[in-house]
């Protein structure tokens, strides 16, 4: 595991986008919590609004071939929807290398709020980042000493439940959805039409790679299905049956179709088995008889 930073970091945020020119919440957000480094809109060039992008945003703008990266990802199945997230997600890798960049995050482009979440008298207390330039590269020196492939921040919706959620009360969660901390010299590859993200990080965990969410640190999205463009469509189309499926048929001996929500307000999703999916490391302490001791 790196220790220490090996190479010059030459970082930058890479938001993925379609058909949202003139709603960019993301870049507004982030101006709120005041980042100030390399910014980059990674879009197909199926998009309709490509030149709209390119008027806003100028040189800022990345064009992709979405069909190039739909046959070198595997979808899971024959077809379906062309307006989904996966060629991007894939295609950011060879992005970032042209850019010459060492570390990047990977960010949707509907991001409301950047923050904290702390306990204070059993209740859950939040803050927004006032510098995300130092909480940036604080989480990359993690990514860089911890050894881990992605680094990712919870959701709101993590916390649920209040100071007593899983999230908060471990810190660190063998998982990542939305935004993703890299290095480019440790590729992460995603899979399947939908739920990319969540099949991506069961398959990683399998194969042993180190994946982590962070639980002090927060960020909240425009509710999914009530903003045009982006997924939106692909969402109402399929359903979240059809989007919780996909990991099933990559993970089926970790994954099935379960519900999840409050009682009276339950949903149909992915149902992860973690017993099935991540290996358990024993602290040192559990492993204190010597090979003499068995001899």
């Amino acid at each position: 595991m790196d220790t220490k930073r090996t190479v010059e970091r030459n970082s930058a945020v890479i938001i993925l986008s379609h058909g949202r020119a003139d709603n960019m919440i993301t870049i507004k957000t982030l101006s709120k919590v005041h980042y100030t480094g390399k910014l980059y809109i990674l879009i197909d060039d199926q998009d309709p609004q490509g030149d709209e992008y390119k008027k806003r945003y100028g040189e800022k703008v990345i064009v992709f071939c979405k069909n190039d990266y739909f046959e070198k990802s595997d979808t899971g199945d024959y077809g379906g929807n062309p307006n989904v997230v996966l060629p991007a997600r894939n295609a950011v890798w060879d992005i970032a290398k042209n850019l010459g960049l060492t570390h990047f995050v990977v960010l949707d482009d509907d991001y409301e709020s950047f923050g904290y979440r702390f306990g204070v008298n059993g209740k859950f207390k939040e803050r927004y980042f006032k510098n995300a330039d130092f909480v940036f590269n604080a989480i990359f020196d993690f990514l860089d000493a911890s050894g881990a492939d992605v680094v990712a921040l919870a959701q709101n919706g993590d916390m649920i439940g209040g100071v007593n959620t899983a999230v908060h009360k471990q810190q660190l969660v063998r998982k990542a959805m939305n935004v993703f901390f890299f290095r480019t010299d440790r590729p992460y590859y995603f899979y399947g039409r939908l739920n990319e993200d969540a099949t991506a990080y069961v398959l990683g965990n399998q194969q042993g790679k180190l994946i982590f969410t962070l639980g002090m640190c927060t960020i909240q999205q425009v509710r999914t299905q009530a903003n045009k463009g982006g997924l939106t469509e692909a969402y109402l189309e399929f359903g979240t049956y059809l989007k919780s499926f996909y990991s099933v048929i990559f993970c089926p001996s970790a994954v099935k179709i379960g519900t999840l929500g409050l009682k009276g307000s339950k949903r149909i999703h992915h149902s992860i088995n973690w017993d099935h999916t991540a290996p358990k490391i024993l602290d040192q302490r559990c492993c204190h008889h010597s090979l003499e001791d068995n001899l």
